[in-house]
């Protein structure tokens, strides 16, 4: 039997075997005004931390439910075996709810055998493909803060994940995609665009991050404009089952320096 163990699910979707294994890497998103890790986001890997496309080119249609839900099990799983004592944040297919309160039941259920706080659950939802349905996504964002959890737009600034969503739509955090932050330290497009989606974030009260920090340059600009939680490469790479390495003192530096 793979790693995830089977749930049931009252509809029947969830209760099939995912023909393949898998396991998860966890990248930190850190706060340079703490100088401290906050979150640590949980990443699809195949089981011997092949690249999350081997793992997702097989999900099926027949199979999105179940996967959904092993993913949410097993990056709770692992999150705790770790000794992870900061927020856990999980990918989620919003076209594989069907309906918020039920398919949630997997998540409760592994928390409360585990002891993870439901509190520290952070779900980022974006989709490779339109959401058809905005009316169902708005139920199930709603739904999920009415029952304690923190949502995030994921990828604000790339593909379908933009302005249109932020209209019927109220996540906890937003973003920003590796597309915004790419060089922006020296491009003035790129900065404008970067302050006028903190001002967006600052008017709408939301928690702003930025995603795709690849250099010391890009990080202290952003942070010198305000967008002081990031995550990229340049902090960590996703580790395969562990937590990575002690940022505590590179922290500390680049706050430092800000």
């Amino acid at each position: 039997m793979n790693h995830c163990a089977r749930v049931a699910g009252d509809c029947g979707r969830c209760d099939v075997e995912l023909p393949f294994d898998f396991t998860m890497a966890f990248q930190p998103i850190v706060d340079l005004a703490s100088a401290r890790t906050t979150t640590f986001e949980a990443l699809v890997r195949g089981s011997n931390g092949e690249s999350a496309w081997s793992v997702l080119s097989q999900v099926t249609d027949s199979l999105i439910y179940r996967f959904d839900q092993a993913c949410r099990v097993r990056a709770i799983e692992m999150a705790s075996a770790l000794g992870m004592q900061e927020r856990l944040s999980i990918n989620f297919l919003p076209n594989a709810v069907y309906e918020p309160e039920a398919c949630i039941q997997a998540t409760l259920e592994v928390s409360q055998r585990v002891g993870w706080p439901t509190n520290k659950l952070v779900f980022e939802f974006t989709e490779t493909e339109r959401v058809t349905d905005q009316a169902h996504l708005k139920r199930i964002i709603d739904s999920y803060r009415s029952m304690g959890f923190t949502t995030a737009l994921d990828d604000f600034g790339n593909g379908y994940a933009n302005l249109d969503l932020l209209t019927l739509l109220e996540p906890d955090k937003l973003k920003i995609d590796r597309e915004l932050v790419m060089g922006c330290d020296q491009d003035r497009r790129r900065q404008a665009l970067l302050r006028a989606v903190r001002g967006l974030a600052t008017e709408m009260k939301l928690e702003l991050i930025a995603e795709g920090v690849e250099t010391r340059e890009e990080a202290l600009w952003l942070a010198r404009s305000g967008i002081l939680r990031q995550q990229g490469f340049f902090y960590a790479r996703p580790a395969v089952a562990s937590l990575g390495e002690d940022l505590g003192p590179r922290l500390q530096e680049l706050q430092q320096a800000i």
